[in-house]
């Protein structure tokens, strides 16, 4: 048997997904203009545009890309929820889907009777459904609810039952978007570690979420979907990676449109002892602005993985003169791993007001240790570089290495920034 046509395999070949750009209703003119073959003023949006994927039993991906690339509408299709109006989809083996909050879930029926009804759409039996209730119920903990309408549940209680039920079910294929956001942060750890065990157990997994910490917490690859086309495919770190860089690039596209008060000129990192910055070593930050106005500033240096949020910031009150202005940074110890990230940067005035709004500046290669992964279930928010040294039981030393990597592991010799 081959790997697409195991149970639990995932297979989408040239799927195409159009929905109307227009959501007027058609009118008697469009109806005669149709009629007399004059054609139609309706507008298609293409939402999907031949997409490949092929998803191995026990395997598991995360979607990833910016909202309304596609990877929603990829995820009903899958689930049977809408069709493609081209292409094939080949799921085998039974669906559980938390597509939306309260996709699944009927308002007008009670907690438990929801959980009864879903596990007979996913073909199990009464008794199947009533061996699990107990921990669908604790799960989501809605002891004290379970027997009301679900229309009388918050939204968080909704998602909650939701999650239970599609999990607790025991799919073959496990499909999940960003729903859990609704979540707060303890219930969301305990659907992570959920999901990493129902992973544990064979299942397949498709997890849509913004948050990039938790795809690389449980998914071993990942798709980047970009207007509807698969841009990359591959290890999760690897297309992560490349995600990351997308979106600074369009985020500088836009800073360069800018025309505030104080404009950043030029930047550049200057390592202090070696060809290139390097985890742990010194380096300065070195920034050219031109000021229209003699003007006092706090100005905010911050260094980014991804979007806007930035690992660490730095920010130093100034005196900015009319005209050119060099200004220059001294980091003591480089606190990150390998990689790539980018200098984003600010300037705003003493009630907060922007007078440089925050924008990338400039990417920035780091030499060093390679991040490592966190294990399965965990999420790393930052990769920050941490020197440890560790001792046995018996009290014997653990030498640490020249770039001791996070998590206290031993690297090999660092390697090039590509």
């Amino acid at each position: 048997m081959s790997p697409s046509t195991q149970t639990g395999s995932v297979t989408a070949t040239r799927v195409w997904k159009r929905y109307r750009a227009d959501s007027h209703r058609p009118g008697m003119r469009d109806v005669v203009r149709k009629a007399l073959g004059r054609g139609s003023s309706t507008r298609w949006n293409w939402v999907l545009r031949d997409v490949n994927l092929e998803v191995p039993a026990g395997d598991s991906v995360g979607l990833i890309g910016l909202n309304g690339s596609g990877k929603s509408t990829l995820l009903k299709i899958l689930a049977g929820v809408t069709q493609p109006n081209a292409g094939l989809v080949d799921v085998r083996g039974r669906v559980g889907a938390l597509i939306e909050v309260r996709a699944g879930i009927h308002p007008d029926l009670t907690g438990r009777e929801n959980t009864f009804f879903y596990g007979t759409v996913l073909g199990l039996t009464r008794q199947e459904v009533a061996a699990r209730f107990d921990q669908i119920v604790d799960f989501a903990e809605l002891s004290d609810a379970i027997d009301r309408q679900v229309k009388f549940y918050s939204s968080g209680m909704q998602m909650r039952l939701g999650f239970a039920i599609a999990a607790f079910l025991e799919p073959d294929i496990l499909l999940v978007d960003e729903a859990l956001a609704v979540g707060d942060v303890g219930f969301q750890q305990r659907c992570l570690e959920r999901m990493k065990y129902v992973l544990s157990q064979g299942t397949t997994l498709l997890y849509v979420s913004h948050d990039m910490a938790s795809v690389e917490s449980l998914c071993r690859r990942a798709v980047w979907l970009d207007d509807g086309i698969m841009r990359a495919e591959g290890p999760t770190v690897d297309v992560l990676a490349g995600y990351r860089v997308g979106l600074e690039k369009k985020a500088a596209r836009l800073a360069e449109l800018l025309d505030d008060p104080v404009r950043l000129r030029s930047f550049e990192a200057v390592p202090s002892d070696s060809s290139s910055p390097e985890t742990g070593r010194p380096v300065t930050f070195v920034l050219s602005l031109d000021a229209q106005l003699d003007a006092e500033v706090d100005l905010c240096i911050g260094v980014s993985e991804g979007p806007a949020q930035p690992i660490f910031t730095l920010t130093r009150r100034l005196t900015l003169r009319s005209g050119p202005n060099e200004v220059r940074c001294l980091v003591d110890n480089l606190p990150l791993p390998w990689g790539r990230y980018y200098v984003w940067m600010g300037a705003f005035d003493e009630r907060g007001t922007s007078r440089m709004r925050w924008h990338p500046a400039a990417p920035l290669d780091v030499q060093g240790p390679p991040r490592q992964p966190p294990p399965r279930g965990v999420m790393l928010l930052s990769p920050v570089h941490v020197s440890a040294s560790w001792r046995t039981r018996e009290g014997a030393g653990v030498a640490p290495s020249p770039f001791p990597s996070l998590n206290g592991r031993v690297d090999a010799d660092p390697r090039p920034v590509p």
